[in-house]
């Protein structure tokens, strides 16, 4: 079993309808990465920076992304986002991936509706798409359409059971991907909990992942 610890600070959030986020702070904002077999963990990995509300008391972020490679299990530094280093970078709801419009890499995507550990090898069917940043991506967006469902009396997301993600990375390999959960600690808030409390702890994504290195389609 191979454990690689990784610290990176931001504050996170989604859109919400508190005029006042939470105060930024800088405690508890280490990630995780843990390979256990073929299967790649990563916790509460951050995906943009609360800098305040609009005219809705709507929060928004500063549209910085987190960087991730999947080949490495690092978070890679935005310096190097226009490079092949990243496989998939994180944005609130937007999980990009590194394709002409996005990034010079090789990368992009399906949501295949099925669960992570029966998928085994990727569809001879399968059709590959890329992103149109910053009009449409390959995982689409939206509440039920890819791999989330958004219920707005209760400012909560969920990943939807039963969805994976097919990742062909940067370099033309093959990853499957399952988001467990989209708040810090890997806990949703409960459905009656303060709106600051639901905006302070999401945006942290939690997901696991194998990787095929050998390009090899087979999981």
């Amino acid at each position: 079993m191979k454990k690689v610890a990784i610290v990176f600070t931001a504050l996170i959030g989604l859109v919400a309808c508190e005029k006042n986020p939470p105060a930024k702070t800088t405690d508890l904002r280490a990630y995780s990465v843990q390979t256990v077999g073929k299967i790649t963990t990563v916790s509460n990995l951050p995906g943009d920076t609360i800098i305040g509300t609009n005219a809705q008391g709507q929060p928004f972020g500063a549209g910085k992304y987190s960087f991730f490679s999947l080949e490495t299990g690092q978070w890679i530094p935005n310096v190097d986002s226009n490079t092949n280093r990243w496989d998939l970078a994180f944005a609130g709801t937007i999980i990009r991936v590194n394709n002409q419009s996005s990034g010079p890499g090789f990368g992009s995507a399906f949501v295949y509706n099925g669960a992570f550990d029966a998928l085994t090898a990727v569809p001879t069917d399968s059709v590959f798409r890329v992103d149109n940043h910053p009009i449409s991506y390959a995982i689409t967006r939206g509440s039920g359409r890819a791999w989330y469902t958004y219920d707005g009396p209760t400012n909560l997301l969920t990943p939807i059971p039963g969805r994976t993600l097919v990742i062909k990375t940067a370099s033309g390999k093959y990853a499957k991907v399952e988001i467990l959960n989209y708040y810090r600690g890997g806990t949703t808030p409960s459905a009656t909990a303060p709106d600051s409390i639901k905006i302070r702890d999401q945006r942290f994504f939690h997901f696991r992942y194998t990787y095929q290195g050998n390009g090899s389609r087979q999981f």
